[in-house]
Protein backbone atom coordinates (compact mmCIF):
# COMPACT_ATOMS: atom_id res chain seq x y z
CA UNK A 1 0.00 0.00 0.00
CA UNK A 2 1.41 3.35 -0.72
CA UNK A 3 1.99 5.61 1.80
CA UNK A 4 0.27 9.00 1.87
CA UNK A 5 3.46 11.35 1.08
CA UNK A 6 3.98 8.74 -2.16
CA UNK A 7 0.03 9.40 -2.65
CA UNK A 8 0.38 12.86 -2.41
CA UNK A 9 3.29 12.87 -5.71
CA UNK A 10 1.53 11.50 -7.94
CA UNK A 11 -1.92 13.26 -7.41
CA UNK A 12 -0.11 16.19 -7.69
CA UNK A 13 1.90 15.04 -10.39
CA UNK A 14 -1.11 13.57 -12.17
CA UNK A 15 -3.43 16.80 -11.64
CA UNK A 16 -0.25 19.31 -13.48
CA UNK A 17 -1.25 17.78 -16.84
CA UNK A 18 -5.14 18.58 -16.29
CA UNK A 19 -5.34 22.39 -17.98
CA UNK A 20 -9.08 22.65 -16.78
CA UNK A 21 -9.30 23.64 -13.69
CA UNK A 22 -12.63 22.20 -13.11
CA UNK A 23 -11.75 18.93 -13.99
CA UNK A 24 -8.40 19.26 -12.12
CA UNK A 25 -10.15 20.00 -9.10
CA UNK A 26 -12.79 17.20 -9.68
CA UNK A 27 -10.13 14.85 -10.57
CA UNK A 28 -7.74 15.49 -7.25
CA UNK A 29 -11.28 15.18 -4.94
CA UNK A 30 -11.63 11.90 -6.38
CA UNK A 31 -8.03 10.59 -6.01
CA UNK A 32 -8.13 12.13 -2.53
CA UNK A 33 -11.40 9.82 -1.65
CA UNK A 34 -12.12 11.64 0.99
CA UNK A 35 -9.21 12.10 3.08
CA UNK A 36 -9.12 15.68 4.03
CA UNK A 37 -5.36 16.01 4.88
CA UNK A 38 -4.45 14.37 1.73
CA UNK A 39 -7.06 16.80 -0.55
CA UNK A 40 -5.37 20.14 1.56
CA UNK A 41 -1.52 18.84 0.91
CA UNK A 42 -2.20 18.44 -2.76
CA UNK A 43 -4.26 21.59 -3.13
CA UNK A 44 -1.82 23.67 -1.34
CA UNK A 45 0.75 22.16 -3.39
CA UNK A 46 -1.04 22.99 -6.97
CA UNK A 47 -1.54 26.74 -5.24
CA UNK A 48 2.14 27.37 -4.94
CA UNK A 49 2.53 25.78 -8.77
CA UNK A 50 0.11 27.87 -9.87
CA UNK A 51 1.92 31.18 -8.99
CA UNK A 52 3.73 31.21 -12.13
CA UNK A 53 0.93 32.60 -13.82
CA UNK A 54 -0.24 32.69 -17.34
CA UNK A 55 3.51 32.92 -19.88
CA UNK A 56 1.57 34.07 -22.68
CA UNK A 57 0.44 37.41 -21.05
CA UNK A 58 3.74 38.49 -19.70
CA UNK A 59 7.23 39.01 -20.94
CA UNK A 60 9.50 35.70 -21.42
CA UNK A 61 12.27 37.31 -18.83
CA UNK A 62 9.54 37.77 -16.31
CA UNK A 63 8.05 34.61 -16.86
CA UNK A 64 11.40 32.57 -16.74
CA UNK A 65 11.84 34.68 -12.88
CA UNK A 66 8.36 33.64 -12.27
CA UNK A 67 9.23 29.95 -12.73
CA UNK A 68 12.22 29.47 -10.93
CA UNK A 69 10.66 31.83 -7.88
CA UNK A 70 7.71 29.00 -8.33
CA UNK A 71 9.66 26.18 -8.52
CA UNK A 72 11.70 27.18 -5.21
CA UNK A 73 8.47 27.82 -3.45
CA UNK A 74 7.10 24.60 -4.90
CA UNK A 75 10.15 22.41 -3.76
CA UNK A 76 10.11 24.55 -0.76
CA UNK A 77 7.01 23.77 0.48
CA UNK A 78 7.17 20.05 -0.29
CA UNK A 79 10.32 19.98 1.73
CA UNK A 80 8.51 21.71 4.94
CA UNK A 81 6.15 19.05 4.93
CA UNK A 82 8.02 16.64 4.88
CA UNK A 83 7.30 15.98 1.45
CA UNK A 84 10.06 14.74 -1.60
CA UNK A 85 13.61 14.90 -0.36
CA UNK A 86 16.69 15.77 -2.05
CA UNK A 87 19.60 13.77 -2.00
CA UNK A 88 22.36 14.88 0.32
CA UNK A 89 25.80 14.29 -0.09
CA UNK A 90 27.24 10.20 0.38
CA UNK A 91 23.99 9.10 -1.40
CA UNK A 92 24.59 6.25 -3.32
CA UNK A 93 22.72 6.49 -6.73
CA UNK A 94 23.72 2.47 -7.82
CA UNK A 95 27.29 2.67 -7.75
CA UNK A 96 27.70 6.70 -7.86
CA UNK A 97 28.08 8.08 -4.34
CA UNK A 98 26.86 12.00 -4.37
CA UNK A 99 29.75 14.25 -3.42
CA UNK A 100 28.09 17.77 -3.77
CA UNK A 101 25.69 19.38 -5.85
CA UNK A 102 27.22 21.90 -8.99
CA UNK A 103 24.29 22.70 -11.08
CA UNK A 104 20.77 23.00 -11.51
CA UNK A 105 18.19 23.55 -14.25
CA UNK A 106 14.63 24.18 -14.54
CA UNK A 107 13.88 20.48 -13.87
CA UNK A 108 17.26 19.13 -13.00
CA UNK A 109 19.66 18.78 -11.00
CA UNK A 110 23.80 18.21 -10.94
CA UNK A 111 26.43 16.58 -8.80
CA UNK A 112 29.93 15.42 -8.87
CA UNK A 113 29.70 11.88 -7.88
CA UNK A 114 32.16 8.78 -7.45
CA UNK A 115 31.99 5.62 -9.08
CA UNK A 116 32.63 2.53 -7.05
CA UNK A 117 32.64 0.35 -9.61
CA UNK A 118 32.95 -1.16 -11.42
CA UNK A 119 35.59 0.72 -12.16
CA UNK A 120 36.83 4.35 -9.68
CA UNK A 121 36.62 7.57 -11.48
CA UNK A 122 34.83 11.12 -11.02
CA UNK A 123 31.92 11.85 -12.58
CA UNK A 124 28.76 14.30 -13.28
CA UNK A 125 25.32 12.60 -11.82
CA UNK A 126 21.97 14.79 -13.24
CA UNK A 127 19.07 13.52 -12.21
CA UNK A 128 15.41 15.16 -11.83
CA UNK A 129 14.42 17.22 -9.05
CA UNK A 130 12.24 15.60 -6.30
CA UNK A 131 8.51 16.47 -6.73
CA UNK A 132 9.26 17.61 -10.88
CA UNK A 133 8.49 13.74 -12.44
CA UNK A 134 5.66 15.32 -14.80
CA UNK A 135 4.69 13.49 -17.88
CA UNK A 136 6.24 15.88 -19.70
CA UNK A 137 9.49 16.32 -17.74
CA UNK A 138 10.06 12.98 -18.06
CA UNK A 139 9.82 12.78 -21.08
CA UNK A 140 12.56 15.79 -21.87
CA UNK A 141 14.99 14.36 -19.65
CA UNK A 142 14.53 11.41 -21.62
CA UNK A 143 15.33 13.05 -24.66
CA UNK A 144 18.37 14.62 -23.29
CA UNK A 145 20.50 11.93 -22.19
CA UNK A 146 19.16 9.80 -25.49
CA UNK A 147 20.72 13.30 -27.21
CA UNK A 148 23.97 13.20 -25.62
CA UNK A 149 24.36 9.18 -26.23
CA UNK A 150 24.27 9.86 -29.95
CA UNK A 151 27.22 12.23 -30.27
CA UNK A 152 30.98 11.04 -29.82
CA UNK A 153 33.06 13.97 -30.40
CA UNK A 154 35.98 15.63 -27.99
CA UNK A 155 33.77 19.19 -27.45
CA UNK A 156 30.75 17.49 -26.40
CA UNK A 157 30.18 15.95 -22.72
CA UNK A 158 29.88 12.72 -23.28
CA UNK A 159 27.17 10.30 -21.14
CA UNK A 160 28.92 7.34 -19.54
CA UNK A 161 25.42 5.54 -17.89
CA UNK A 162 21.63 6.03 -17.33
CA UNK A 163 19.22 4.57 -14.66
CA UNK A 164 16.67 4.67 -12.28
CA UNK A 165 17.40 5.25 -8.73
CA UNK A 166 15.50 3.11 -6.48
CA UNK A 167 12.63 5.73 -6.12
CA UNK A 168 11.95 5.60 -9.63
CA UNK A 169 14.08 9.06 -10.39
CA UNK A 170 16.16 8.66 -13.86
CA UNK A 171 19.39 9.92 -13.67
CA UNK A 172 22.43 9.76 -15.97
CA UNK A 173 25.89 10.26 -15.59
CA UNK A 174 28.31 11.75 -18.00
CA UNK A 175 32.11 13.22 -17.95
CA UNK A 176 32.69 15.67 -15.45
CA UNK A 177 33.52 19.11 -16.69
CA UNK A 178 35.26 21.32 -14.25
CA UNK A 179 35.25 24.69 -16.43
CA UNK A 180 34.11 28.05 -16.54
CA UNK A 181 31.69 29.90 -19.22
CA UNK A 182 33.20 31.00 -22.93
CA UNK A 183 32.75 34.61 -22.40
CA UNK A 184 34.77 34.23 -18.91
CA UNK A 185 37.40 32.50 -20.03
CA UNK A 186 38.11 34.69 -23.02
CA UNK A 187 37.92 37.88 -20.99
CA UNK A 188 39.90 36.75 -18.02
CA UNK A 189 42.70 35.29 -19.86
CA UNK A 190 42.68 38.67 -22.15
CA UNK A 191 42.28 36.38 -25.47
CA UNK A 192 42.85 38.67 -28.67
CA UNK A 193 40.48 38.11 -31.57
CA UNK A 194 42.37 35.05 -33.43
CA UNK A 195 42.55 33.06 -30.03
CA UNK A 196 38.70 34.03 -29.43
CA UNK A 197 38.37 32.66 -33.05
CA UNK A 198 40.44 29.47 -32.64
CA UNK A 199 37.75 28.79 -29.76
CA UNK A 200 34.91 29.65 -32.15
CA UNK A 201 36.31 26.77 -34.87
CA UNK A 202 35.72 24.22 -31.99
CA UNK A 203 32.69 25.31 -31.18
CA UNK A 204 31.45 25.10 -34.66
CA UNK A 205 32.90 21.45 -35.18
CA UNK A 206 31.40 20.50 -32.66
CA UNK A 207 27.64 21.91 -33.51
CA UNK A 208 28.37 20.44 -36.91
CA UNK A 209 29.03 16.72 -35.67
CA UNK A 210 25.22 17.60 -33.47
CA UNK A 211 23.68 18.25 -36.83
CA UNK A 212 24.94 15.68 -38.79
CA UNK A 213 23.72 13.36 -36.07
CA UNK A 214 20.22 15.04 -36.20
CA UNK A 215 20.46 17.14 -33.24
CA UNK A 216 19.91 20.69 -32.64
CA UNK A 217 20.72 21.97 -29.54
CA UNK A 218 18.61 25.10 -29.14
CA UNK A 219 20.08 26.92 -25.93
CA UNK A 220 23.88 27.65 -27.10
CA UNK A 221 24.97 30.37 -25.16
CA UNK A 222 28.60 31.54 -22.86
CA UNK A 223 27.33 29.60 -20.16
CA UNK A 224 26.28 26.34 -21.92
CA UNK A 225 29.53 26.20 -23.60
CA UNK A 226 32.80 25.40 -21.12
CA UNK A 227 36.50 25.58 -21.13
CA UNK A 228 38.14 23.65 -19.34
CA UNK A 229 41.96 22.70 -19.80
CA UNK A 230 43.58 19.72 -21.43
CA UNK A 231 47.50 18.84 -21.18
CA UNK A 232 47.33 22.69 -20.51
CA UNK A 233 45.54 24.13 -23.83
CA UNK A 234 41.78 25.10 -23.69
CA UNK A 235 39.36 22.71 -24.54
CA UNK A 236 36.10 23.83 -25.61
CA UNK A 237 33.00 21.71 -23.95
CA UNK A 238 29.24 22.03 -25.00
CA UNK A 239 27.15 21.41 -22.59
CA UNK A 240 23.26 21.17 -21.36
CA UNK A 241 21.20 19.76 -24.38
CA UNK A 242 17.75 19.67 -22.31
CA UNK A 243 15.80 21.69 -24.85
CA UNK A 244 17.34 19.77 -28.32
CA UNK A 245 15.94 18.60 -30.70
CA UNK A 246 15.98 15.67 -32.86
CA UNK A 247 15.36 16.20 -37.03
CA UNK A 248 14.14 12.72 -38.68
CA UNK A 249 14.47 10.70 -35.96
CA UNK A 250 12.53 10.04 -32.19
CA UNK A 251 14.73 10.61 -29.03
CA UNK A 252 12.34 8.80 -27.20
CA UNK A 253 9.30 6.70 -27.30
CA UNK A 254 7.70 8.57 -25.26
CA UNK A 255 5.53 11.82 -27.44
CA UNK A 256 7.81 14.91 -27.26
CA UNK A 257 6.21 17.93 -27.32
CA UNK A 258 6.94 21.95 -27.03
CA UNK A 259 3.72 23.89 -26.28
CA UNK A 260 1.58 25.77 -28.72
CA UNK A 261 3.43 29.16 -29.03
CA UNK A 262 6.33 28.61 -26.92
CA UNK A 263 9.57 29.99 -27.21
CA UNK A 264 12.27 27.62 -26.52
CA UNK A 265 16.10 28.87 -25.73
CA UNK A 266 17.84 32.15 -24.45
CA UNK A 267 16.41 35.34 -26.12
CA UNK A 268 19.80 36.61 -25.84
CA UNK A 269 21.09 33.98 -27.83
CA UNK A 270 18.59 32.67 -30.11
CA UNK A 271 18.98 32.08 -33.84
CA UNK A 272 16.03 34.21 -35.92
CA UNK A 273 14.52 31.10 -36.66
CA UNK A 274 13.76 30.42 -32.79
CA UNK A 275 12.58 33.91 -31.95
CA UNK A 276 10.50 33.20 -35.09
CA UNK A 277 9.32 29.89 -33.11
CA UNK A 278 9.99 28.17 -36.16
CA UNK A 279 12.18 25.40 -34.72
Amino acid sequence: MKSTGSSEKAIFLEALDIESAEQRGAFVEEACRGIASLLASVSALLREHEKVGNPVDTPIVSTNERIKSAIHETTSFVSRNGGFSHHAPGTMIGPYKLMEQIGEGGFGLVYVADQQSPIRRRVALKIIKPGMESREVLTRFDAERQAIALMDHPNIARVFDAGVTASSQPYFVMELVRGVPLTDYCDSHQLDVAERLHLFVDICNAVQHAHQKGIIHRDLKPSNILLTLQDGHPLVKIIDFGVAKAIGQSLTIKTLYTRFASMVGTPAYMSPEQAGMST
